[in-house]
Order: structure tokens, then sequence, then C-alpha cells
């Protein structure tokens, strides 16, 4: 009997030892968290988002980009690093560009290349024939390790996330897990980027963000709205701002949506003056009752990753205006469809993006043309 007592003591010790000091590659930072809102008001639940028709996407997956080129097709970045070309009905599949990476997010320029944020590559441009030219993949010397999204703008300059100075998707097994620890973390190391093509020079436009995502400028080009996923929130940024730190109190960075009900991904812009959101993932009470606690959330770490503290699925996008009014909000509570990161709306349809979907969701356009 002894003997198993000083058995199980030895490995507590070598548990608690184990759970105290093991290595993990995250340094948690203490940060101030509100409490989540939960489901109320403009969010109230509902299954406006359920019932999503799908589009085969032969075999891949992860649509987490979709748009509309400027041919009329519909083009899909998915999990393979393929980017696909279909008709707007999914029909005439094809794969347009191969970028042996992973682009979550991309846009058009005014020439008809498709300009691409690849996670593992940096800036990318593609022309119609599919070829892959690097345009930027450092700053300054400094490695962009995090690609994310793009937004050209009518001057041509383009504007892109890099979400994490800290977790490369190449060194951590893949996006999702690099977006894990950098949102564990809290270290705040997003950055925004601009491209200048007639320099072909990149500089920072703000930093101190806890995971860059998703970019879209406005009507007049002035401003660039940008999602904080790590801190649940949106940003307005004056276009005009150089290397600013968005914790600097300036007024070229201000949040037009704070401590929304999930952790907000991709945003692109819709019909009538509409910004679409998405939310990867719903909030979590566990996690954010970890915000002020970073020893505990380094303990995390080091648990199996079944034990780690990941929402549940929970479908869920919104739109709103550029002066900060939501005008809809679609909610899937059954998570059906994975990670409902965003919105490309055409006058007839919703295509929803996800990071790991087998298929591409769509469904009738419930706001149509001219009605907010």
């Amino acid at each position: 009997m002894r003997a198993l007592l000083r058995l199980l003591l030895v490995i507590l010790i070598v548990l608690v030892a184990y759970l105290c000091f093991w290595p993990v590659p995250a340094e948690p930072q203490a940060w101030p968290s509100a409490a989540a809102p939960g489901y109320v008001g403009v969010h109230a639940p509902n299954r406006r988002l359920a019932g999503l028709q799908p589009i085969a996407l032969n075999g891949d997956s992860g649509p987490e980009h979709v748009a509309l080129g400027p041919d009329g097709l519909l083009y899909a970045a998915v999990a393979s690093g393929r980017i696909l070309r279909m008709n707007p009905d999914g029909s005439g599949l094809s794969v347009f560009a191969d970028t042996s990476g992973r682009v979550l997010g991309f846009d058009f320029d005014t020439a008809g290349n498709l300009i691409a944020a690849d996670a593992m590559n940096g800036l990318l441009s593609i022309d119609t024939t599919g070829k892959v030219r690097v345009l930027s993949n450092s700053v300054a010397g400094d490695p962009i390790r995090y690609a994310d999204a793009v937004a050209v703008a009518a001057d041509g300059k383009l504007y892109f996330s890099d979400a994490s100075r800290r977790f490369a998707p190449t060194d951590w097994g893949g996006t999702f897990e690099a977006s894990v620890l950098d949102i564990l973390e809290q270290s705040a190391t997003g950055r925004i980027l601009v491209y200048e093509p007639a320099t072909r020079s990149t500089r920072v436009l703000v930093n101190g963000l806890s995971f860059a995502n998703g970019v879209a400028l406005s009507t007049d080009g002035r401003y660039l709205f940008v999602n904080e996923t790590g801190r649940s929130r949106i940003w307005k940024l004056d276009v005009s701002a150089r290397d600013l730190d968005v914790s600097s109190g300036n007024t070229q960075a201000v949040v037009l949506f704070d401590n929304l009900p999930g952790y907000p991904d991709n945003l692109t812009r819709g019909r009538d003056g509409r910004i679409w959101a998405g939310f990867a993932k719903p909030r979590n009470a566990p996690l954010d009752a970890l915000a002020d606690k970073p020893f505990l959330r380094k303990l995390t770490l080091r648990l199996p990753r079944a034990w780690w503290p990941i929402p549940k699925p929970y479908g869920h996008v919104f739109a709103f205006t550029e002066d900060g009014h939501i005008v809809a909000d679609l909610q899937d509570p059954d998570g059906a469809y994975p990670e409902s990161t965003g919105v490309t709306e055409t006058a007839d349809r919703l295509y929803i993006q996800s990071l790991h979907a087998g298929y591409l969701g769509w469904m009738p356009n419930p706001l149509g043309s001219g009605r907010d």
C-alpha cells in the first residue's frame, strides 16, 4: 500500500511540475477584458443563417475568402492553397491558381490581377493566367509572418493585415493553430501594412493589434475598417496614419464596435453601403475569465489540445454601415456550417465564407438591392 502511495505521489509531483514548468511557445500577457455581452439587442438569437445551400468544391475545403471577379466569375481561396474559379451558381468549377500556401483574403486591382494575402507567402499578385508573383514578404527587413486580408484602394495602394509577428503558420502547424496561440498570448503584435505599387515599398500603417484580421475600405477611401479578432472589436483607421500604435489614443484610430459577442474574422464590402463581418467563433466565458491570469493561460497550453478553451461552433454574420449602425444579423446557433468567417454579397445571394467547411454555403439574399 505504501509503495502505491509513493508511486501516486511521484506521479502527482511530475504532473504538477509538467503543468507549471514545461516550456510552451506562448508568453501570455494580462489584458483587460469586459464580460461578453451575450446574444442580446441587435444580436438577439435567430436562425436566419441556418439551412445554407451547398456548392461542392470537388474535394477541396475551407472557402475562407470568396469574391466576384471583374470577369463575373466567383473566386474562392481554399485550404489546399488553390484558388478556385466558377460560375456564380457553382457550375464550371476549375482551379485558377495555386500558391502552395494559404490565401486568407484577396481583392482585384484595376488591371484584373488578383491581389492575395497568403499566410505562408506574404502579399501576392496573380495575373489573369494564374501566374503568381510575390509583391511583399517583409517590412524594413522584418518578415511578414501572417498575411491575412487585403483591400485594394482606388489609387492602387494595397492595405493588408499581418495578423501576428509572433506566430507564423509555417512554424506552428497552420493558420488555425497559429491564431489560437496568438490570441491566447495577447501580446498584440498584429499590424496593418500598406504596399505602394509605384515604389514597390511596404510600410506600417498601424500596430499593436491583437490578431489583425479582416480589412475593408470606406467608400471615399479615407478610412480602413479592421477586425481585431483577439479583442473582439472593429476599428476605423485613418489611412494617412503612419506606424501608429492603436493603444496611443490617437484619433486616427477609433474603435467602431467593442466587446462584440464573437471573434470577428473577415470584412467585405456589400451592396448599398453595407460592410459584412463574420464571427469565426462565439466568445468563450472561460477564456474571457483568464484575461488577467496569464499563468493559467500558460498552464492551459500544456493541456491536451482537446481541453483547450476553444469555443463551440456557432454561425454568425452581420452587416453594418460606415458610421457603425448594424443593419443585418444572421445566426445559426447549431453551427452546422463551421466558422462562418465572412460574407460575399451579390444582388441575389449571400455566399458564406468558412475556414474549414467542406463546401461553399450560400443563401438567397434577404436584403435584396436598395433595401437596408
